[in-house]
């Protein structure tokens, strides 16, 4: 019973230290006239452990999030009326590719692909993103699949490192 007390207060804790944290980054976001309110990170919150529980995923930490916001603050097609709800469908892209990527690349490289994308392929829209990043995944995955058949045919061990 008291197990069950001290975890509630410790992820209470955890979550203010988080809010206070991706707060902290208006200091950064502010320069592109992009701020988020408290009540803004609270739902940012909300969604993004819901869309990791949909993909069935644990994150101990906010990393993404905070890149998320550091990287696609400086857009140009992100306004301060869509910014809340960008970051929102940000995260669910994102961990999506995660997923159909197989963890494969990592987080750094998979986002600053997915800015590259927004910014230069899609002009600031999510569904065209969206569509675009099934394509590269697609594409990923077959790549693997042939990279991982040639190194059996081969009997080599895969030495390619995509985590950079």
């Amino acid at each position: 019973m008291y197990l069950a007390r001290i975890f509630n207060s410790l992820n209470i804790s955890m979550q203010e230290h988080y809010m206070n944290e991706l707060l902290e980054l208006n200091e950064k976001t502010k320069e592109y006239g992009l701020v988020l309110t408290p009540q803004d990170v609270e739902l940012m919150m909300a969604a993004r452990n819901e869309v990791l529980h949909s993909y069935g995923r644990v994150e101990l930490s906010i990393e993404v999030t905070k890149v998320l916001i550091e990287v696609f603050s400086a857009s140009s097609f992100i306004q301060q009326e869509n910014y809340a709800d960008t970051l929102n469908e940000l995260h669910e892209v994102f961990y999506d590719l995660k997923n159909e990527t197989e963890d494969r690349i990592s987080d750094m490289k998979l986002i600053h692909r997915m800015k590259e994308m927004f910014e230069e392929d899609c002009e600031g829209s999510l569904g065209l993103l969206k569509s675009k990043l099934e394509e590269y995944a697609e594409e990923f995955r077959r790549e693997l699949q042939k990279n991982e058949s040639l190194s059996l045919l081969e009997g080599e061990e895969d030495d390619w490192d995509l985590k950079n």
